[in-house]
């Protein structure tokens, strides 16, 4: 996992940092240094995730971590 940007994770704060990992991209919103959710995220091959607060309830990617995945993503975006 790499940042792509200028700011860190506890910089933002409450915000959006965004990473690439593997070839993904993800744009993830920093909830008080809480996962909140994924913005938007780009496969390789890009396919893309665009966020809407319309969308039903369980179909943004955070939602299908568990609560121990959640936590190590959490650990890992601290220190980059």
């Amino acid at each position: 996992m790499r940042r792509i940007g200028e700011q860190g994770w506890s910089d933002v704060r409450n915000g959006l940092l965004t990473v690439e990992v593997d070839g993904w991209v993800f744009t993830l919103y920093n909830d008080g240094d809480a996962l909140g959710h994924c913005d938007r995220c780009y496969s390789p091959e890009g396919a893309a995730y665009i966020f809407d607060a319309g969308h039903p309830y369980g179909t943004n990617p955070v939602e299908f971590m568990s609560q121990w995945e959640r936590q190590r993503v959490e650990e890992m975006l601290q220190v980059i």
